[in-house]
């Protein structure tokens, strides 16, 4: 499930096995093609309060061929106040769709709707980047109740 970096940090080896050349600086951002060059700007707590972070289990997740990059079409169930949300995830790399399913994410829930491709996401699943700029998905360690806000 893992990829590892080779020695010389030029290629890696995918889940699979295969050798892949490294093709991603670490800081881009998957989903808004942006780079980040360190910290951003200072927000207040109040702003923070705005975004608002979720908890939820992956109930479904199916590839998304159409994508123009890889990605899957993920289903992410919140618990009873939201129910279930879509999107499409870049995060084909480290994860197959039967690693997701079951899968407790955090998820930026109150960004408006946003098309992609013919399909229309309502949430922005997290992750941080590997060495490789591939998406890591983030979620808690334990399990937690779906539809708990992060704080």
């Amino acid at each position: 499930m893992s990829r590892q970096v080779s020695d010389s940090n030029l290629s890696t080896r995918t889940a699979r096995g295969e050798l892949k050349p490294r093709s991603k600086p670490y800081w881009r951002l998957i989903d808004h093609g942006r780079h980040m060059s360190g910290a951003g700007e200072t927000i207040g707590f109040e702003d923070f309060l705005k975004i608002d972070i979720r908890v939820g289990t992956v109930v479904r997740a199916e590839p998304y061929p159409e994508a123009r990059r890889p990605a899957y079409k993920v289903w992410v169930d919140f618990g009873a106040e939201l129910g279930v949300k879509k999107t499409s995830a870049q995060a084909t790399a480290h994860y197959a769709l039967d690693d997701l399913i079951g899968r407790q994410v955090a998820a930026v829930v109150n960004f408006p709707p946003k098309q992609i491709g013919k399909f229309m996401s309502e949430i922005l699943i997290l992750g941080f980047p590997d060495g490789d700029g591939e998406v890591v998905v983030i979620g808690p360690e334990r399990p937690v109740p779906n539809g708990g806000r992060l704080f």
